[in-house]
C-alpha cells in the first residue's frame, strides 16, 4: 500500500520524468556560474539544486490540480493521478503546501533579496496553470516562471541583480516559449476540443516559423549573456551546438506529428546541457590558463 502511494506521488510530482527538472536546472546553473564568475558558493549551489527539484514538483502538482477535470479528456494526460482519481484534490493541495514550505525554508538560508524574489516565484507558480484559461499565450507566462531562478541566483551570489542577468533571463524566456510550444503541438487537437489555450493554437499554420523566431531570439540573448561576462571560444562552441540542436528540432516538427514534436521538446534537454557544459569548460579553461 505504501509503495503504491509513493508511486502515485512520484507520478504526480513527475519525479519519474526528470525532463522538466533538467530544463529548469541548466539555466539556473548557468546563472550561478555567470554570477560567480566561475565557481559559485557551494552552499548556494546546493540550495538552488534542491530548490529546482522541489519547485518543479510543486509546479506539477498545482498544474495537475488546476487541470484535473480537463486532463481526463486529453490522450497524453488522462492517466495522471488526479485525472484518474488515484489521489484526491485535498491530498494534492496538502502535498503542494508542504513542498512549497520546504522550498521556502531553503531560501531562508540566503539573503533577504532572495527571500523576497522567492515569494514572487511561488505566486507565479500558482498562477501559471490558470493562464491556460484566460490567455492564448500561457507559454509566455511559463517562460517567466521558468526563468525566475535566474535573478534569484544572481541575488544569492551577489546580493543584487545586475543588468547582465536579464540577458540570460530573456534568453531562457524565449527558449522556454519555443520548446513549450513544441510540447503544446503534441496536444493541440485535444486542447482544441476541451478549450485549453496555447501558443501552438495561437500561432496556427505559422507555428514552426514562430518557434524559429523565438529560438533565434534566445540564441542572440545567450550570445549577449556570454559577451557581457567576457566568455571565450569554448562558450562559442556551446552556442554552435545550440544552433545545431535547434535546427534538428525544426526538422522534427516539420510534419507537426505528435511523436516527433514530443521528441523535439525532449531534445531541448541536450541543447541546455551542451550550453551549460560549454560555459563550465570555458570558465575551467580560463582558470587554468590564468
Amino acid at each position: 500500500m505504501l509503495q503504491q502511494k509513493i508511486s502515485v506521488y512520484k507520478r504526480l510530482t513527475r519525479l519519474d520524468r526528470p525532463i522538466g527538472t533538467l530544463l529548469l536546472m541548466w539555466p539556473c546553473l548557468m546563472a550561478l556560474l555567470l554570477a560567480a564568475g566561475g565557481m559559485p558558493d557551494v552552499k548556494v549551489l546546493i540550495i538552488f539544486m534542491l530548490g529546482v527539484v522541489v519547485m518543479r514538483a510543486c509546479g506539477c502538482v498545482i498544474n495537475d490540480f488546476a487541470d484535473r477535470k480537463l486532463d481526463a479528456h486529453v490522450e497524453r494526460t488522462k492517466m495522471r493521478p488526479l485525472a484518474s482519481g488515484e489521489i484526491s484534490s485535498k491530498e494534492a493541495l496538502i502535498l503542494f503546501v508542504v513542498m512549497a514550505l520546504i522550498a521556502f525554508s531553503l531560501v531562508l538560508f540566503l539573503n533577504p533579496l532572495v527571500v523576497k524574489l522567492s515569494v514572487v516565484g511561488i505566486i507565479l507558480t500558482i498562477m501559471y496553470p490558470f493562464m491556460k484559461r484566460v490567455t492564448n499565450m500561457p507559454q509566455m507566462f511559463l517562460g517567466i516562471v521558468w526563468s525566475w531562478s535566474i535573478p534569484m541566483a544572481y541575488a544569492a551570489q551577489l546580493g543584487y541583480v545586475p543588468m547582465e542577468a536579464w540577458w540570460l533571463f530573456v534568453a531562457n524566456w524565449c527558449w522556454t516559449v519555443a520548446y513549450d510550444t513544441m510540447y503544446a503541438m503534441v496536444d493541440r487537437d485535444d486542447d482544441l476540443k476541451v478549450g485549453i489555450k496555447s501558443t501552438a493554437i495561437l500561432f496556427g499554420r505559422y507555428d514552426r516559423q514562430w518557434i524559429a523566431a523565438f529560438q533565434l531570439a534566445a540564441l542572440g540573448c545567450f550570445i549577449m549573456a556570454g559577451w557581457s561576462a567576457e566568455r571565450g571560444l569554448l562558450y562559442g562552441i556551446g552556442i554552435s551546438t545550440f544552433i545545431a540542436f535547434s535546427s534538428y528540432q525544426q526538422w522534427l516538427i516539420y510534419g507537426r506529428e505528435r511523436a516527433p514534436c514530443f521528441k523535439a521538446f525532449l531534445n531541448n534537454n541536450w541543447a541546455g546541457f551542451a550550453l551549460f557544459m560549454a560555459l563550465s569548460a570555458d570558465y575551467l579553461f580560463s582558470s587554468i590558463s590564468a
